[in-house]
């Protein structure tokens, strides 16, 4: 990079920089107030995951964050990290590590721009306005030439945006498709307004669910800010530990990360809990930006018809409109959604593989696997619960 005044700097702890000064880069629309647009790229989330132990040391996730500066001035930041492993990603490469292994190579450790165990949409490569280009080419070259003078076999930078994308694959590097599915807030004046929209029987089915949901044997709150009580986050620990043995054999985030939410981001956060008998029972929690609800982590101590799709589909419809947001991205996989209302959509990746031959095949893989997912969202649109005219109208 002897051809531009950006100096690039590897930071191992958010501690090392100011939240101001991050924030700037990462959500400069905060600063005169309101939501970011991503909550999840902050320093208040990004610290929260590292000052919990969440990422560090024996997670497999280790903080080498990059900085771009300009003539001294921090111009652009990105969440990067030394992966051992490839858990909570959700961009899935397990086949391809296998692949390079079993061809002689060390695919492990790799570097991964990310925010960890969030498959969620946002910017990944955070430049201060009126620095974005310089900024986006110099973190990608960064990060490229890091992973190339350390020998690293790969560096992947997942759920950015579109635009992210198009950037990466101009300098280089190969983009990668995915799907999600994504409830679409078409001005909807209410929940009602929103079923008015589905086919009958998709419509009624619907109503069904929710009344079984309800019927549960007790009452469903939506608690944010001070309204979450220290009890609240104790039942809801005991949720994800359920969740994230079954899914994942050991939980991601430990119990002092939904302490330091509570601390820095009760506001950016709704938790959705069933109680029975004045015990909760099952809880979901979302994460608030500026035109997104985020759906990200259920659990259970009881099973009940549908109260899943109640709490973590339907009440987050529910607080979206009630809020005026655009969207809710319920998270990785399920097509089970499509038939509440979410839509698939296309999510974003970039990757970047030092050996030229295995590179080559896996842009020859992904050209595929775009086709493929791009026939599937086609089909899965058409079968989506929307009466017919809508549904050519949001195509």
């Amino acid at each position: 990079m002897s051809d531009t005044p950006v100096e690039i700097e590897i930071v191992q702890s958010l501690s090392q920089i100011a939240a101001e000064d991050w924030d700037a880069c990462a959500c400069p629309e905060a600063n005169e107030g309101g939501a970011p647009f991503d909550p999840f790229t902050t320093h208040r989330f990004l610290y929260a995951l590292e000052q919990s132990g969440s990422v560090g040391s024996g997670t497999g996730w280790q903080p080498q964050y990059l900085t771009a500066k300009l003539h001294g001035e921090l111009i652009a930041v990105t969440p990067l990290y030394a992966k051992s492993h490839s858990q909570g990603e959700y961009i899935f490469d397990h086949n391809w590590a296998h692949a390079y292994e079993n061809a002689g190579g060390r695919y492990y450790p790799k570097l991964q721009v990310a925010v960890p165990f969030t498959p969620a949409t946002g910017r990944r490569l955070l430049v201060k306005p009126a620095f974005e280009q310089v900024g986006q080419s110099a973190l990608i070259q960064g990060a490229v030439q890091l992973a190339a003078n350390n020998e690293i076999s790969s560096l992947h930078l997942t759920f950015c945006t579109e635009e992210e994308m198009r950037a990466g694959v101009e300098m280089g590097l190969m983009g990668r498709f995915s799907q999600q599915f994504h409830w679409i807030n078409d001005d909807y004046e209410s929940f009602s307004a929103f079923l008015a929209s589905l086919a009958s029987r998709k419509r009624k089915n619907i109503r069904k669910e929710r009344e079984q949901a309800n019927a549960f044997g007790g009452t469903i709150q939506a608690l944010t800010g001070d309204q979450i009580m220290p009890e609240h986050w104790d039942a809801f620990w005991q949720f994800y530990q359920d969740t994230g043995a079954r899914k994942w054999g050991t939980p991601y985030l430990t119990r002092q990360f939904f302490d330091i939410v509570q601390e820095t981001m009760r506001n950016d956060v709704i938790l959705v809990l069933a109680e029975r008998d004045g015990v909760p029972v099952a809880g979901a929690l979302n994460f608030v930006g500026r035109e997104a609800l985020y759906g990200r982590y259920w659990g259970c101590v009881e099973d009940h018809p549908c109260l899943h799709f109640e709490l973590c589909y339907y009440r987050a419809i529910d607080a979206a409109i009630e809020l005026g947001l655009k969207r809710v991205e319920a998270g990785a996989q399920g097509e089970h959604k499509l038939a509440r209302g979410y839509l698939p959509v296309t999510t974003h990746s970039l990757h970047w593989v030092g050996d030229k031959g295995f590179s080559d095949a896996i842009a020859r893989y992904l050209q595929e696997e775009r086709k493929a997912i791009e026939q599937d969202i086609e089909v899965l649109t058409d079968y989506g619960p929307f009466k017919k005219i809508q549904v050519e109208e949001q195509q």
